[in-house]
C-alpha cells in the first residue's frame, strides 16, 4: 500500500502548513472549551452562593422563613434531585461548597442534578415546580441545585447551564475554514512559484544530451535555488566538455591502431604460405571488429547518426542476408512493412550481435519481428545449450564471456551482447534472454528479444 502523502515540493509543504494550523486550532479549540467550562462553572456558582448566604441571612435576621412554593431559594424537607434523577455534577458541588465556606455558610452534602429543555413527564414537572425551577429556565438546559442544611431540610435553587452544542463548533470551523482560506491558498502559491524553478531543473536534467544544443537554465528563484541552476549549467558545460575530449582521444587512438593494422595487413600480403597467410588475415580481422566494438561502445552516448523512419523488418531481414551471404544457417520469417523511427546503422550492429552469437553458440539461428500494439520484438532463436539462469545478467557486462577460453572459435572478447543492450537501451528498449524448455517444438535454445516501444 502507498502511503497517501505528497512526492512533490509544494504538496509537502502544502500538507505540512495544512496540518500546523489544524494543530493549532485543536489547541485553540481545547483552550476555548476550557475557558468555557470554567466561565460555566463560575456562573453556576458564585450567584448560587451569593443568594444562599442572603437568604440564611434574612431568615436569620428575621426575615420572612424559606419555603417550599415560593422565593429563589426554596426550603424543601428532602432532596428533590435523588427523585428526579438527573445527571449529576460533582465539579459543580465542590466549588459551591468551597464558596459557601468563603462567606461562613456551614452545609451538609450538596446535589446537583442536569433538568432537561423538555418536560414531559407530569411527576418530573410537580417536582421541578416544588423545586423552584421557573418557566423560562424550564425551556432551556437549567441546574437544580440542593444543599443540606443538616436538622432543617434542604435549601433548591435553580442556575444557568449553557451547553457547548453545535454553535460554538460551527464558530471553530468557519474560523478553520477561513483560517486555510486567507493563509493556504497564499502559502500554495508561493510554494508552486519557489519550486517551479526546480521542477524546470528536473526536466532540463531529464532531457539533457551531451553533445546536442542547448541554452543554459535562467538562475530563477530563490538564492540557493538560483545557486542550484548555475551550478548545474557548469557541470552540463564541464560533462560536455569531458566528452569531446574522450572523443578526440578516441578519434586518435582509432587512427594510430588502424594505421599499423593496415600496414600489417599489406606485409601479410608478401607471405607465401597460403594457410599461414589466411590465419594473419583474420587474426587482422578480428583485432579490427574489437577496436570497432570497442570504440562503437565507448561513443554510444554521443551517437553521430540521427535517427531516420525505417522498415524494420525491411532491416532485419537485411542483416540476416548479409549472413547467408557467407554461408551462415540464418533464416528471416518474412514479416510486414513496419515504420519505426531509430539510427538505423546502430540497430543493424545490434541485430548482426546478436545473431553472430547465435550462430557460434547454437549453430543456427531463425530471425522473427513481431509486433504488438505498444511493443516490437525482434526475436533471434537459436538451437544452442542456452545461459545458465543466474549468469542471465553476467553476459551484459562488457568483457565477459562464459566460456573462459578467450579461443576465436568460440567467440570474441565478450562485447557483443554489452554493446547490442547499450545501443537498444539507446533507443528506448530492452533485451531480454530467455531460455526455450527441450520439449518445445524449436528443440530448446535460446531467444535473444529486442524489445523496442512504438
Amino acid at each position: 500500500m502507498t502511503r497517501p502523502w505528497p512526492r512533490n515540493l509544494a504538496g509537502q509543504m502544502a500538507l505540512l502548513i495544512a496540518l500546523a494550523l489544524f494543530v493549532a486550532q485543536a489547541i485553540n479549540f481545547g483552550l476555548v472549551l476550557r475557558d468555557r467550562i470554567e466561565f460555566r462553572l463560575s456562573q453556576a456558582t458564585r450567584p448560587v452562593a451569593t443568594r444562599i448566604a442572603d437568604a440564611l441571612d434574612r431568615e436569620a435576621h428575621g426575615g420572612r422563613p424559606l419555603t417550599a412554593d415560593r422565593g429563589r431559594v426554596r426550603r424543601l424537607p428532602a432532596d428533590p434531585i435523588r427523585r428526579i434523577g438527573d445527571e449529576r455534577h460533582p465539579e459543580v458541588a465542590a466549588e459551591l461548597r468551597r464558596q459557601l465556606a468563603d462567606q461562613g455558610v456551614t452545609v451538609g452534602r450538596i446535589d446537583t442534578g442536569l433538568q432537561p429543555s423538555t418536560l414531559d413527564d407530569d411527576s418530573d414537572r410537580d417536582n421541578r415546580r416544588r423545586a423552584g425551577i421557573r418557566r423560562g429556565e424550564r425551556d432551556g438546559a437549567t441546574l437544580l441545585i440542593a444543599v443540606e442544611q443538616p436538622g432543617r431540610g434542604w435549601l433548591t435553587i435553580t442556575a444557568p447551564w449553557p451547553q457547548p452544542g453545535a454553535r460554538l463548533l460551527f464558530a471553530l470551523l468557519s474560523q478553520t475554514a477561513i483560517l486555510y482560506i486567507i493563509v493556504l491558498l497564499p502559502v500554495l502559491w508561493i510554494v508552486r512559484r519557489l519550486s517551479r524553478p526546480l521542477r524546470d531543473l528536473r526536466v532540463a536534467a531529464e532531457r539533457f544530451r551531451p553533445g546536442e544544443p542547448g541554452a543554459p537554465m535562467p538562475a530563477e528563484g530563490p538564492d540557493d535555488v538560483a545557486a542550484l541552476i548555475t551550478a548545474f549549467n557548469a557541470l552540463r558545460l564541464r560533462v560536455t566538455g569531458m566528452l569531446d575530449e574522450k572523443d578526440r582521444m578516441l578519434g586518435a587512438i582509432g587512427h594510430d591502431l588502424r594505421t599499423p593494422l593496415a600496414a600489417l595487413r599489406v606485409r601479410i600480403e608478401s607471405v607465401e604460405d597460403d594457410t599461414d597467410r589466411a590465419k594473419m588475415i583474420d587474426t587482422v580481422a578480428e583485432m579490427n571488429r574489437t577496436l570497432d566494438d570497442i570504440l562503437s561502445l565507448a561513443r554510444l552516448g554521443r551517437p553521430s547518426e540521427p535517427p531516420t523512419d525505417v522498415d524494420l523488418a525491411a532491416l532485419v531481414d537485411a542483416v540476416v542476408e548479409d549472413f547467408r551471404d557467407i554461408g551462415s544457417e540464418v533464416s528471416f520469417v518474412e514479416a510486414d512493412r513496419l515504420r519505426m523511427r531509430l539510427r538505423p546503422s546502430l540497430m543493424r550492429r545490434a541485430v548482426r550481435n546478436l545473431i553472430e552469437n547465435a550462430v557460434k553458440y547454437g549453430v543456427s539461428a531463425e530471425v522473427r519481428v513481431e509486433a504488438g500494439a505498444r511493443s516490437v520484438a525482434i526475436v533471434v532463436a537459436d538451437q544452442g545449450p542456452g545461459i545458465p539462469e543466474d549468469r542471465m545478467g553476467d553476459v551484459f557486462d562488457a568483457f565477459t564471456r562464459l566460456e573462459s577460453s578467450r579461443n576465436r572459435e568460440t567467440g570474441g572478447i565478450g562485447l557483443g551482447l554489452a554493446l547490442a543492450r547499450a545501443i537498444v537501451r539507446e533507443a528506448g528498449g530492452e533485451i531480454r534472454l530467455v531460455n526455450r524448455a527441450p520439449s518445445d517444438q524449436a528443440g530448446g535454445g535460446l531467444d535473444a528479444i529486442i524489445e523496442l516501444p512504438r
